[in-house]
C-alpha cells in the first residue's frame, strides 16, 4: 500500500508556504523546482507549474537545487501514475518502434551480447562491470532489464525503453538505472503488447533526472493534470 504524501514531503506544513521565484531544473526544462521556505532549505520538483504545487502528484522532494540522489526523495505515488502511463503510451512511442524495427532488420542480428535487442533464445549475459540487475553489464537477475542475449537474426525478442538522460552508445544497452522496461518484439519488428517494467530504474542517478522522448512526457503531464484537476474538484 502507498505510503501518505505526507511521509515523501516532512518539511512542507501546508499548500500555502511556498515561495517565489519557481524555476526549471537546467537538466530537464520541463521539470519544475518549487522552494518550500524563504531560506530555501528544501525543494519540491513537479511537472506542473501551478501554484500552490499539487504534493500528492510531485516528482519527489529534494534537500538540494539541484537534487542529487543523495537528497532526493521519490514519491511513490507520482511513480506509480509514471508506470501506468508508460503501460499505456510506451508501445506507441515512435523512438522505440523504430527500436522495434530496426531490431528486425538484417543488422539486428550483428549487435552481439552487448546490443540493445535481445532474442528470446539467449536472455542472460553476464559481466563483471555491474552487478545484479542484468541490464547494461549486469548479472541477467531482476525485472525486464536483465533479458539479455544476441538481437535481431528473425527470430523475436525485446527492446529496451531507457531514460534520455544517458543515453547508450549504439549497439549498447543503457545501466539498470537507465531503464524503465522493455517490450517484446516479434520478428517482423511489431512491438507485442505493453511495456514491463524493469525494476532496476531510478528517477535520479548522477547523469540527471527523469528524462522521456516529448511524445511520453506530454502524455505524463496529460495524466498529471487530469489527477490535479480531480484532486480540486
Amino acid at each position: 500500500m502507498l505510503a501518505p504524501a505526507a511521509r515523501f514531503f516532512p518539511r512542507f506544513a501546508s499548500r500555502t508556504t511556498f515561495f517565489r521565484p519557481v524555476s526549471s531544473l537546467s537538466s530537464n526544462p520541463r521539470i519544475k523546482v518549487f522552494p518550500a521556505d524563504a531560506s530555501r532549505a528544501s525543494f519540491l520538483l513537479s511537472y506542473l507549474e501551478d501554484e500552490p504545487p499539487n504534493q500528492r502528484i510531485a516528482i519527489g522532494f529534494s534537500t538540494t537545487d539541484p537534487p542529487t540522489p543523495r537528497s532526493f526523495i521519490e514519491n511513490q505515488t507520482f511513480t506509480k501514475i509514471l508506470y501506468e502511463v508508460l503501460s499505456e503510451h510506451a508501445h506507441k512511442d515512435k523512438d522505440l518502434l523504430a527500436q522495434a524495427q530496426a531490431f528486425a532488420g538484417p543488422g539486428g542480428a550483428n549487435l552481439g551480447s552487448g546490443g540493445a535487442f535481445f532474442s528470446q533464445k539467449n536472455k542472460k549475459r553476464s559481466s563483471s562491470k555491474v552487478g545484479g540487475g542484468g541490464g547494461a553489464g549486469g548479472s541477467g537477475a531482476g525485472g525486464a532489464s536483465g533479458q539479455g542475449g544476441a538481437g535481431g537474426g528473425g527470430h523475436g525478442g525485446y527492446v529496451h525503453l531507457s531514460d534520455s538522460r544517458n543515453p547508450p552508445d549504439f549497439g549498447r544497452i543503457a545501466w539498470p538505472e537507465d531503464i524503465l522496461g522493455s517490450v517484446e518484439v516479434d520478428q517482423s519488428g511489431n512491438i507485442i503488447g505493453q511495456l514491463e517494467p524493469s525494476g532496476t530504474y531510478r528517477i535520479i542517478t548522477n547523469e540527471g533526472i527523469l528524462g522521456l522522448s516529448p511524445f511520453l512526457t506530454e502524455k505524463l503531464v496529460e495524466r498529471l493534470r487530469a489527477e490535479d484537476k480531480k484532486d480540486k474538484s
